[in-house]
């Protein structure tokens, strides 16, 4: 029998990754793990935490706006940019030494060090040029933000923009941005560099932003956008960025000419495998060059096993942290599990939030199933004193015949906190009637899923065909 170094080597030390090794490594694994950079990965270091922070950071004015309704007066106010990121820093270097100190703790042997394959088995560590072999390899290297532009008329320009990386480790903030993407990255720090002060515009491919996400919803952000002055030039790509005396300057093929101080790239994100030699190992890449695996994870290469965004299935980080529970169960509990990705919660951190689990409206017809939908539109308490104009959209699809709740979408404040609780009610199997025997709690924004007992209309697969 062939005695290998370790029992499972895991390449990567963002969260799908550190949860598989630790989980691994209470079984009485030997496990290692690889990370070339900073252990957290993209959610911790440069992703969902830190954009979170800055989330709240953007929202205070708007909060100091709403108090004078109700008798605050704060006088003038005053924000500092080199304060909020030195403060962001401190907390994601705790964050990580926790990380750290977690994976060590479970008796795991950490390499801070890049490494690609040689072969199914055997690894090298680039920066020690240290050969490791393994008798199982997880894939846990996640994605990067996207550089390509895809516009044919675009010549050159793209190492004049910075991307959601770099958004983080600004010296300064920006007076005047311009965007391009209309994916959730995009939108969340359209409202971010908003809500601190910064002139936005967003340029976005499409006819609105977050395509795929319920037309009701999509809707609901473009008008909170031109409401707030966010400015969106729709079907709209890049085809010229240069530097201009001390400014930048965009052009784009629907005629718009912008002069700004920064210009970000959110165009979408690129599975990390370009510099793995994964070919070495025999695993095959998809279209995009993720690594494409079966229903429990595992690549072409039989002892070698993918989770997270790298695979490209569901990018987001609960994912990624329970398809790596999956694998520990699958590879080393023998107790063969698939991840279900099915009723996976997902939020819109903008402000005021969009959050949804389930289908959409669309995708429930696409699927066959006849439905009634159920909506509500009302201007939240906290605004009647506040003042401004916001509103919060919520929608329940159901279907006709089961009468089982099929999807939930939310537009308004505290939207990802009621998302949450709605994905276990789906996960459950709840029904509308489920819905409408709970009773509400008083008042709040969330009592108004199970108070909409009044359908605001019906629609059939064939209405697709109109």
């Amino acid at each position: 029998m062939t005695q290998y170094d370790y029992d499972l080597f895991v390449i990567g030390g963002g969260s799908g990754g550190v949860r598989a090794s630790r989980m691994a490594a209470q079984t009485g694994a030997r496990v290692a793990l690889a990370e070339e950079w900073r252990m957290g990965g993209t959610c911790v270091i440069r992703g969902c935490i830190p954009k979170k922070l800055l989330v709240y950071a953007s929202q205070f004015m708007e909060n100091i706006m709403d108090s004078r309704g109700f008798g605050w007066d704060f006088g003038d106010c005053k924000f500092d940019w080199p304060t909020l990121i030195a403060n962001k820093d401190r907390e994601i270097a705790r964050l990580e030494g926790l990380y750290t100190a977690n994976v060590e703790k479970s008796g795991v042997t950490i390499f801070q060090d890049r490494a690609v394959f040689e072969d199914p088995h055997t690894l090298l560590l680039l920066n020690s040029g240290k050969r490791v072999t393994a008798d199982k390899i997880l894939v846990a290297t996640g994605n990067r933000p996207t550089r390509e532009m895809g516009t044919a008329h675009l010549v050159s320009g793209g190492e004049l923009c910075i991307t959601s990386d770099e958004a983080f480790h600004l010296k300064e903030l920006p007076p005047r941005i311009v965007i391009a993407g209309g994916g959730y990255i995009a939108v969340e720090f359209a409202h971010i560099f908003h809500g601190l002060g910064s002139e936005v515009t967003l340029v976005c491919r499409r006819d609105q932003p977050l395509f795929g996400f319920d037309q009701d919803m999509r809707d609901a952000l473009s008008d909170s956008m031109k409401q707030r002055g966010i400015r969106v030039l729709p079907h709209s790509q890049f085809t010229l960025v240069e530097k201009r005396g001390d400014c930048l300057h965009v052009e784009t093929d629907k005629g718009a000419a912008i002069d700004c101080d920064q210009i970000m790239l959110a165009i979408g994100r690129h599975p990390n495998t370009d510099a793995l030699h994964v070919d070495k190992a025999g695993i095959a890449l998809g279209k995009r060059g993720e690594i494409e695996v079966d229903a429990y994870s595992r690549t072409s290469a039989p002892n070698i096993y993918a989770v997270g965004d790298v695979t490209d299935r569901v990018q987001l980080t609960p994912v990624a942290i329970h398809e790596a529970m999956c694998f520990v169960e699958t590879a080393f509990k023998n107790n063969p599990t698939r991840p279900d990705h099915r009723h996976v919660p997902s939020a819109v951190f903008t402000t005021p939030e969009l959050a949804g689990v389930g289908l959409t409206e669309a995708k429930a017809l696409l699927a066959g199933h006849s439905i009634d939908v159920y909506k509500s539109t009302f201007k939240p308490l906290l605004h009647t004193l506040g003042g401004r104009p916001v509103r919060t959209y919520m929608k329940l699809i159901v279907d006709a015949k089961t009468d089982k709740v099929l999807g939930c979408h939310i537009f308004g404040d505290h939207a990802a906190e009621v998302i949450q609780i709605v994905a276990v009610c789906l996960k459950m199997g709840a029904t509308k009637a489920d819905f409408d025997g709970t009773i509400a709690l008083h008042p709040t924004a969330a009592e108004e899923l199970v108070t909409m007992r009044t359908k605001s209309y019906s629609r059939t697969p064939a209405d697709l065909q109109v």
